[in-house]
């Protein structure tokens, strides 16, 4: 949202590429740190997508090291049954061999499964004559523990032998238990727990120092921004001002700058590493195992069809909303602004039905569009949890049916949230480079704005203390916009120390004159001499030295009352403060604020706008300067106030050249020279008792302001 007073930027750029292209140029002395900056949200990104594998793998070793040996349990069965039926089979081969019968049949597969079954028959004596002690993995295990496990798988289903052997772990004799029993691999599971932690330090570390980098690039690119947008105020001409609204250039200073830094910090590096993991996710959980892959991609693209068609859906209330507050907001402020009229005229019922129809059409809106935007986040939540669901019933299906592993499901619960995060941030991170383009386009064609003159091959200099006050306009000529002319021919000469006023209606090009002479804007052709020396090869700033302005609107920062009179003029004391404030007559007002001259004027609702302009009048006083131009500067004061104020300005302007512009007549009757102005030119001048005796245009003027 855009601060009050500013413009909004988050609409679309009219040239995105362009204006892309020319951030990204406009970056030059930030390049190695950018791309450095996105090499690590790179490798970031990949090795988030490498975690879960990873991670799978330890949760493979965790999960082994939590049940029994099978593998053990398969191994010493063979074990005691292989010694003690080859026993067996051998004594038979010797019975068939003294019966002379065929030995072969002793050595099929039926064959053993049915001597098997009589040594199972045996008494323990007689298992103990076919059985020996056995070593496996370093661990005995004696006739007796041999005996006591064959008698328990003798009792039970040999094609669950397995499963119900695991059932009964605790009732194996104790030297197989501890062969079989579980046990975790706590070397491997290390090894893998260090490389794991590795992988996610590392990825932390990687977005740490990218996003510092980041933070680094983009303040210091908006703090570049602003230095540059301040210094190229400043060579503007002041028909770039004139031509442009206040709110749209400070806009441009805050809005779009800071739109630039903040996003720049936060899109790129998010629309790398979104994409990064969105494709890196998918590679790897097809790598990790391809059903449980398309099973996650299906579900949540589910999930993300209902988001998008809601978000259509939602669109068009969001904008109503906007247009209803809008309309509310405006008819709220007609109605209390003209809250006399509507009383008086008996408006009331008028108005809050009309009030009742736009308040019942926001509250429409609003709901609607605050329902449709309050369920995507459930939706979204729906979207991860429904994959989290598909994933773990397919993969429990393939565990089952010994196609994968327990660790696959938790690598794959997590390349979930990997795959669907990142589709909303590139979203956002698009919408974000969108109004990044356009503040950029709306600060670059700023900065593309035709500047002043340049001044550099400027030497000549007019000092304060050696100007006499003499000034020259020699047939003046300008127009703001090309044929159109508002200064058409102006000539006059004024001499030092005289109090020239500069009269007319309005348009006659009064404050025009002023604006030239101040070098505010370059004249079409003719010159303007200060002392014989042509405003051409002075410098701005060198005739804004020369001279002290006093307007009409007044300008009051916020500071003391003190600060503001003595603003940018060093080496002031109270006590010329407080003899300008005496002169104007605003000595005793400034004792009665609390503070005195340190109150804090620009917050004081206590100061009239008249208060404030007699303090700016005081601060033209002490300034030194041989021209004075008062632009309506006793606008806002009263008829008595005034006149206490044309006394004081008369006694201290002697000996210094003075422009005063005035609608008031009556306020600039003791001027030495009046120039009347109509149409761009100089129709009349001289005193004021001359020009009323010549019953001019003056005479007209002057005689107005008394007709009822």
């Amino acid at each position: 949202m855009p601060r009050p007073g500013g413009f909004n930027t988050t609409d679309k750029s009219k040239d995105f590429k362009g204006s892309m292209i020319r951030l990204y140029k406009s970056l030059e002395n930030f390049k190695k740190l950018l791309i450095i900056s996105i090499v690590l949200s790179l490798f970031s990104a990949v090795l988030a997508t490498i975690a879960p594998n990873k991670l799978s793998d330890v949760t493979n070793v965790i999960t082994e090291g939590i049940k029994p040996d099978v593998e053990m349990i398969q191994e010493v069965s063979k074990e005691i049954y292989g010694n003690a039926i080859r026993k067996y089979s051998m004594m038979k081969i010797e019975i068939y061999k003294d019966g002379g019968q065929d030995i072969t049949s002793a050595f099929d597969d039926q064959a053993q499964i049915e001597l098997v079954k009589e040594f199972n028959l045996m008494t323990d004596e007689e298992k103990r004559l076919m059985l020996e002690e056995i070593e496996i993995n370093g661990t005995t295990i004696s006739i007796d523990d041999q005996i006591k496990f064959i008698n328990i798988v003798s009792s039970m289903n040999q094609d669950t032998v397995t499963d119900e052997l695991l059932a009964k772990l605790d009732e194996l004799p104790t030297s197989i238990k501890t062969l079989v029993e579980p046990k975790m691999n706590t070397k491997e599971l290390m090894n893998r727990v260090i490389l794991l932690s590795i992988i996610y330090i590392i990825s932390g570390l990687f977005s740490y120092i990218q996003g510092v980098i980041m933070a680094f690039i983009s303040n210091k690119y908006a703090k570049r921004l602003r230095t540059n947008i301040s210094t190229k105020i400043n060579r503007l001409p002041l028909r770039y001002f004139d031509s442009h609204e206040t709110g749209d250039i400070l806009s441009r200073v805050t809005n779009d700058v800071d739109t630039i830094g903040m996003n720049m910090s936060n899109s790129i590096s998010t629309l790398v590493s979104s994409a990064t993991l969105f494709l890196g996710s998918i590679v790897m959980m097809f790598v990790t195992n391809w059903i449980m892959a398309i099973t996650a991609i299906l579900s949540s693209l589910v999930g993300f069809m209902v988001s998008f068609v809601l978000l259509g859906k939602s669109q068009k209330y969001f904008v109503q909303r906007q247009q209803q507050l809008g309309k509310l907001n405006g008819h709220i402020e007609e109605i209390y602004s003209g809250h006399i009229v509507v009383k008086t005229y008996n408006g009331e019922a008028e108005a809050l039905k009309e009030f009742d129809s736009i308040n019942e059409e926001l509250y429409t809106s609003n709901r609607m569009s605050q329902f449709l935007s309050g369920i995507m986040q459930p939706i979204m939540g729906f979207v991860g949890n429904f994959g989290y669901v598909a994933v773990c019933v397919v993969g429990a299906i393939l565990v089952q049916n010994e196609m994968t592993s327990f660790g696959t499901i938790v690598a794959f619960m997590i390349y979930i949230r990997l795959f669907t995060n990142p589709l909303s941030q590139i979203a956002q991170a698009m919408t974000a480079l969108q109004s990044t383009a356009a503040a950029a386009e709306r600060v670059f064609e700023f900065q593309d704005e035709e500047e002043l003159s340049s001044e550099e091959n400027i030497k000549n200099e007019l000092l304060v203390k050696n100007a006499k006050g003499n000034i020259e306009f020699k047939n003046v000529k300008f127009a703001y916009n090309e044929g159109k002319p508002i200064i058409k021919d102006f000539s006059a000469k004024v001499k030092a120390g005289q109090k020239i006023a500069i009269v007319g209606p309005t348009g006659a090009g009064k404050t025009t004159m002023v604006n030239l002479l101040m070098k505010f804007y370059e004249i079409n052709s003719g010159d303007i001499l200060i002392d014989n020396n042509s405003i051409k090869d002075l410098t701005r700033e060198n005739i804004h030295n020369l001279f002290v302005m006093v307007l009409q609107d007044t300008w009051l920062f916020d500071g003391t009352v003190r600060d503001n009179i003595k603003f940018n003029k060093d080496n002031v004391s109270d006590e010329e403060i407080w003899k300008a404030c005496k002169t104007v007559g605003i000595e005793h007002f400034i004792k009665t604020l609390p503070g005195g001259l340190d109150s804090t004027v620009s917050e004081n609702e206590a100061i009239s706008s008249g208060q404030k302009q007699l303090i700016t009048i005081a601060r033209g006083m002490i300034e030194d300067g041989p021209f004075l131009i008062l632009d309506e500067a006793t606008s806002n004061v009263d008829t008595r106030t005034e006149e206490l104020v044309q006394k004081a300005m008369d006694k201290l302007m002697q000996g210094k050249t003075s422009f005063i512009i005035a609608h008031r007549l009556s306020t600039i009757k003791n001027a030495d020279l009046i120039l009347v102005m109509k149409d761009g030119n100089i129709v009349e001048q001289g005193g004021h008792d001359e020009l009323m005796k010549k019953g001019g245009f003056y005479s007209e003027l002057y005689n107005s302001q008394f007709e009822l």
